[in-house]
This record gives structure tokens, sequence and C-alpha cells, in this order.
């Protein structure tokens, strides 16, 4: 069963070692400790360890874009893919959303992410088939999903 619950400093080495390679186990702590302020460039931030039982097999975060519109970024670690737990993670991250007064979940995701694109038109998210390029200079598809 999948939860979610906020990161924190035991869940530094496992950061290391499936997710924020480049960084040392003392920067994470330091991004740990900045992730509870729930803030980042002025707006709201949250990321939250996806859980599946007790082990850690990812991250997913919310940030706010307006009053009303945010957008959800899910990893799942590499060992941990293809059971359903970004599915399940996006599932429950949505309802907080919505809970947080969100109307509109807003997602850029690249083209060449084939999974990413399934796994949102499997959570009811719309897009209107148009091909963006992002400021990172990527292809990008925009799906939406009312709350």
């Amino acid at each position: 069963m999948i939860s979610l619950r906020h990161f924190l400093e035991t869940d530094a080495e496992l950061l290391q070692a499936n997710q924020l390679y480049n960084k040392s186990k003392e920067d994470i702590l330091s991004l740990i400790h900045e992730w509870k302020t729930k803030s980042y460039n002025g707006k709201y931030f949250e990321i939250f360890a996806v859980v599946n039982n007790t082990t850690v097999v990812g991250s997913i975060s919310l940030y706010e874009h307006s009053p009303s519109i945010a957008s959800i970024g899910v990893e799942i670690f590499a060992d941990q893919r293809c059971h359903g737990y970004a599915a399940d993670a996006m599932r429950l991250l949505l309802t907080y959303a919505k809970g947080k007064g969100y109307r509109i979940i807003q997602q850029q995701v690249r083209t060449d992410n084939l999974p990413s694109i399934k796994l949102h038109e499997k959570l009811g998210f719309e897009t209107d088939g148009y091909v963006y390029v992002n400021r990172k200079g990527h292809d990008i598809i925009l799906f939406l999903k009312t709350l």
C-alpha cells in the first residue's frame, strides 16, 4: 500500500543512492531541511517520500503556479518502477492538492517520456495535442486536469 510522508534526515543516504547522485550527504540534509519550509522561489512547494509499506520507493512534489493552479512531479527510483507506484502516488497527491484548494493541475511532459505520457492519460489528464518547447529546449506536451 502506497503512502506519502515528508522526508527525514535518515533518508539522506537513500536519496543519494537513488535520486541525488551528485550531491553530498550534507547537501541532501540541507535540502531536506529546506523542503520543510514548504516554499520554493516564493511559491508553495511540498515534497513527499513515496512509501510502499515501509520502503521509500521515490518522491513526489506539489508546486504552486497560482492560487488555483499547481503541478506535480513524481520520480520513482529506477529499481522500483513498473509496479504502479507513480499512479498511486499521483492519485494521493491529486486528492491532497484538491484539499489545499487547487483546481487545476498542469503538467509538462517531455515527448520522449512515453511512460509519463501514458500515466497522465491513465489518470484522466487532457492535452491539446500540440508540442511546445520548454525553457530547457525540450519538446513537451502540456497536460491539464481539473480537480
